[in-house]
């Protein structure tokens, strides 16, 4: 299941810093605008310390983790709406993602220049929301142009429909809000879904500060939890350049000895893929055998067939059924043996909602 997070912001606030300790593609990092021209695309694992656990007891041959695509994206300046700067290709590569991780610089350091020459991340935040918003305003504008006349020449009952969902949207960018921040029914969230609105994408706000900070914060964090408290959004704080220092480090005992001393318990860099994976969406389930233990990823809301479709798509035409055993119960119990000895496994249909965590073997004919 190919998803993709963007990483974005103005630039030098630290995008390809967290980009390279998110994967292991190194991005060019340097104190100047467009460093990052062409989107670096990285593919990260999601940590899961079940996965782990399971293997524990499976010893298999093999463990095959999860994965999200991370993309950094260049920076954009003030006018790319317009085609300012390198505009429309960020604008573009937005478009592609998913999901949208926002980088904010909220940390003073004389000698990394910022391309307003004072920090305020809460002002850098605005104008990348006013940006997208106008870019957003033109699709709408583009899109009523075509849909009124399809209202008012027949009795298109979808077309009328959409004409008010885009009235509702216009209306919320005039105002300089995001799209996101319209409330809408499942219907009409449907019939919008093919505008691609760039504020409707969900959005991870990352505050990046200082060492000092990274704990309890400083002001320029509180004034973007402030500024961001209406938005269905989320926010971490995370000390990039710490977290550059902790992945130079070789062994896994050296990065949490390094961790305890800042007194954190997991990387911000964990944090935020974990947060990512929360943010669009996206479950996992497992599938467990002495060949390989394997995280799955999938829909929030999936049923059985759909969530063996992504193993397969012969596995979700012809679905029987899916044999699950809860995660607690495995690792309680110590084998699928022992579940099924217990009544710890289950016989679910194709109207059975996949959960968090199950370990399903599914049973299918093609």
């Amino acid at each position: 299941m190919a998803l993709k997070c963007g990483i974005v912001g103005l630039p030098n606030v630290g995008k390809s810093t967290l980009f390279n300790c998110l994967s292991n593609a190194k991005a060019q990092s340097a104190n100047f605008p467009f460093c990052t021209i062409e989107p670096n695309v990285g593919v990260i694992t999601v940590p899961d310390e079940r996965l782990t656990k399971l293997s524990e007891f499976v010893k298999p041959e093999r463990i095959v983790p999860t994965t999200v695509e991370i993309v950094d994206i260049a920076g954009l300046v003030r006018g790319a709406s317009k085609g300012e700067g390198l505009g429309n290709k960020f604008l573009g590569n937005i478009r592609e993602t998913d999901a949208i991780i926002h980088v904010l610089r909220c940390f003073d350091n004389d000698n990394i220049s910022h391309v307003d020459l004072t920090i305020d991340p809460v002002r850098d935040k605005e104008t990348i929301d006013i940006e997208l918003q106008l870019k957003d305003l033109e699709t709408v504008e583009a899109r009523l142009q075509k849909v009124e006349k399809q209202a008012k020449t027949g009795n298109d009952r979808e077309a009328k429909r959409m004409v008010n969902i885009l009235y509702t949207y216009r209306d919320a960018l005039v105002q300089g809000k995001s799209a996101r921040t319209v409330e809408i029914d499942d219907l009409d969230v449907k019939l919008a879904k093919d505008l691609q609105l760039l504020t409707n994408k969900p959005i991870l706000y990352v505050c990046n500060v200082d060492e000092a900070s990274v704990i309890d914060g400083n002001a320029y964090v509180d004034a973007v939890k402030e500024a961001v408290k209406d938005e269905n959004a989320e926010l971490l704080v995370i000390a990039a350049a710490t977290e550059a220092d902790i992945a130079e480090l070789e062994s896994y005992d050296e990065r949490q000895m390094f961790l305890e001393d800042l007194g954190l318990t997991e990387s911000g860099v964990n944090k935020l893929i974990k947060t990512a994976y929360k943010l669009l969406q996206l479950e996992t389930y497992f599938t467990a055998g002495v060949k390989e233990v394997r995280a799955w990823t999938y829909h929030r809301g999936f049923k059985a067939p759909q969530a063996a479709g992504v193993i397969h798509s012969d596995f979700e035409k012809g679905f029987i059924r899916a044999e699950v055993i809860k995660y607690h119960d495995f690792v309680t119990l110590g084998s699928e043996q022992a579940c099924k000895e217990a009544g710890k496994m289950a016989v679910e249909g194709k109207e059975y909602v996949v959960q968090d965590g199950d370990i399903m073997h599914f049973r299918f004919n093609v």
